[in-house]
């Protein structure tokens, strides 16, 4: 089977999250909740042989490709197909909880190369971007009905994009003459829609829309904060759990939720007397984000964005405070 996807920062993640220590049972379990092609994970299964992981997709096509990658590792190896948020939200009970916690926010390689469904402007392909494709609306759903005040914020907010205005008022413009359906007829709206000097510049000028929808279709900030607190709550006391971002308003989030849970009192401001206890819940490993190496930005691109923050749990009985985390 061709793997199409690298895993990044793998060294950084098979270090700062080994199932080694006094914390630890001799037979650990790990989630990894964005499994993917099945690359992180099957480093750590290699490396650490008494360790167990259970992976977690939404996506079946690339879920069968990790099943057939890993199946040398036996019954070390458990798969769940269904959003991560859903998984945390009702831990099944015959899980023992996690001692370790991955999340790999970014869109595997396979997708862009090998879905089919539009992620990439490269190629000709149906404007889908649905890591479920049997559910939710589509890219071409949002770009085709969306008013045009919405799509550029949407763009705007998610993609970071500067011109989102003019982007948006290209697209309603072109819909008009009928629906945008694929990758390459949206990219064209935007290359036309932007200025001259714009479209020559470090990225293509489609890159932070396209993002934007890619976002926007899979829920993709909705879903983090909550799962990020159902995971917490998951993890055994001593576990550590590992977030890789790959643009700022994942980080921000992650950064914001684990900063709370270091704080001596994590209680909502509108809480007069201290109810957790005034000491932290986790201690933060990583007090400033883990980049990838230069080196490793030469040999695999993807990763020049990516950042690593890790964080070990202290005790349970977390509060749900979120205030200032969510703002999607």
């Amino acid at each position: 089977m061709e793997i199409v996807h690298t895993p990044v920062l793998l060294n950084e993640c098979l270090e700062y999250l080994s199932p080694v220590g006094e914390s630890f049972e001799s037979e650990a379990l790990m989630i990894d909740s964005t499994l993917g092609e099945g690359g992180h994970t099957y480093n750590f299964l290699k490396k650490y042989p008494s360790l167990s992981v259970i992976g977690l997709d939404a996506d079946k096509v690339i879920q069968a490709r990790a099943k057939e990658r890993l199946a040398e590792f036996g019954d070390r190896m458990h798969f769940y197909n269904g959003w991560f948020q859903d998984f945390y939200a009702d831990y099944p009970s015959e899980y023992k909880r996690p001692n370790i916690i991955l999340f790999d926010l970014g869109i595997s390689v396979f997708h862009y190369e090998k879905s089919e469904r539009g992620f990439s402007f490269r190629y000709d392909e149906p404007l889908d971007m649905r890591l479920n494709s049997s559910e939710g609306e589509s890219a071409a759903d949002l770009v085709n009905e969306l008013a045009e005040e919405k799509l550029a914020d949407l763009i705007y907010l998610y993609g970071e994009e500067k011109l989102s205005r003019r982007i948006a008022r290209a697209i309603v413009e072109a819909r008009a003459g009928g629906r945008i359906e694929s990758s390459k007829a949206l990219a064209e709206v935007i290359w036309n829609a932007v200025p001259g000097n714009y479209r020559y510049g470090p990225i293509h000028p489609a890159t932070r829309t396209f993002q934007a929808l890619r976002i926007a279709v899979n829920g993709e900030l909705k879903r983090l904060p909550k799962a990020l607190h159902d995971a917490f709550g998951c993890l055994q006391p001593g576990g550590k759990m590992g977030v890789i971002t790959f643009h700022s308003l994942e980080d921000r989030i992650v950064k914001n939720y684990f900063r709370n849970l270091g704080k001596q009192c994590v209680c909502p401001p509108e809480v007069a007397v201290c109810r957790c206890g005034g000491s932290a819940c986790a201690e933060i490993i990583t007090r400033k984000p883990v980049a990838p190496t230069a080196e490793e930005v030469k040999v695999n691109s993807p990763s020049r964005s990516a950042k690593l923050r890790v964080i070990r749990k202290i005790k349970d009985d977390t509060p749900y405070h979120l205030d200032g985390v969510i703002g999607f």
